[in-house]
């Protein structure tokens, strides 16, 4: 890029709002990233994390390098209110990409929407490399962010499902859903339940992306067996984790930290089989067994997110949209 070192091209929300990349792209670039980790050619370090005695915020730094991209980045998060409703919680995620060749800046942009993207690609991988030989019916527990997409997401890596299940209280966050299947796969529709258990008892994946705050909590006895159930945000109870017969995570590390909610009451999580980036290199398999249940947790890697974010930052750049500030000069 044309540009020297004083200068950093800044992307806000809006600058990449009007970006798109396929759902296919999207899942192709998440993965290409997780067999780059396991081939060694990445790095990502355990995150740094921050949070006050009464736990109202929560804050993470992440360092990562793509060893495909020649990529250095720096991912901050930072969440305030979480004891508060979703709609008066404050939350801020940057992502500053280093060119490894030139020694020169890429972009900082905001994550928000690359977050929103790698984390039901990762949940749809998952979902892809555990799920039983014929599965054909999905639940999806939320309507949030990670809700709205995981639908398509799941139908982009497992196209053979033929039920989409849908689980959730907010009427707008339902129309979302549905709006985004849609948009994504026309012709295709979901199913709103209202008997949880029942649902759980038939659905072949499961993928919990629901608030903090659900009441809901699928226990392991609903599941059936050689049912998938992925872990994004909550709605399930800990014993879909401590009673599975097989246990993958993007990252053990990590589940280690954000995953404390799912430990045992002597505040102990169980041991992980394979992690997600051994999996999709071929090195190992999910599962071992048709009849195993086996519980997945996505915590996000930030190898991920610099992979996506540096494609948008190219697409963004191409395009000549955001704001250079000499910001070292």
């Amino acid at each position: 890029m044309d540009r020297d070192d004083t200068t950093l091209r800044v992307l806000s929300t809006s600058d990449l709002a009007g970006l798109d990349m396929p759902l296919a792209d999207v899942v192709d670039t998440v993965e290409q990233a997780y067999r780059a980790l396991a081939a060694g050619t990445s790095d990502n370090p355990r995150k740094l994390t921050a949070k006050p005695a009464d736990g109202h915020s929560v804050s993470y730094a992440m360092l990562g390098r793509d060893g495909v991209r020649d990529v250095v980045a720096i991912k901050t998060s930072y969440k305030h209110g979480l004891h508060e409703s979703r709609d008066r919680q404050h939350y801020y995620t940057t992502l500053t990409l280093y060119d490894d060749v030139t020694g020169l800046p890429v972009a900082m942009m905001d994550c928000s929407r690359i977050g929103s993207l790698r984390t039901p690609a990762a949940s749809a991988l998952l979902a892809r490399a555990c799920a039983a030989p014929g599965a054909s019916t999905a639940l999806v527990i939320g309507t949030g962010t990670q809700g709205r997409l995981a639908l398509p997401f799941l139908l982009t890596t497992l196209p053979t499902l033929e039920r989409l299940l849908l689980s959730g209280t907010h009427p707008d966050g339902i129309a979302a859903v549905r709006t985004e299947l849609a948009r994504h796969f026309p012709g295709r529709d979901v199913e709103l339940v209202s008997d949880l258990k029942a649902a759980a008892r038939e659905a072949d994946v499961v993928v919990a992306t629901a608030g903090a705050h659900t009441p809901v909590a699928i226990e392991a006895d609903w599941l059936k067996p050689g049912a998938t159930a992925v872990l994004v945000g909550h709605g399930l109870a800990p014993s879909t984790l401590h009673r599975a017969d097989r246990v993958i995570a993007t990252s053990e590390a990590q589940m280690r930290i954000t995953g404390t909610d799912m430990a045992d009451a002597d505040g102990n999580l169980p041991a992980v089989d394979l992690e997600l980036p051994a999996i999709v290199s071929g090195v190992s398999k999910a599962r071992t067994a048709a009849k195993q249940r086996v519980f997945a947790y996505n915590s996000g890697l930030v190898v991920t997110d610099i992979a996506l974010g540096h494609r948008f930052a190219q697409l963004a750049i191409e395009q000549g949209l955001g704001t250079e500030i000499s910001l070292w000069k």
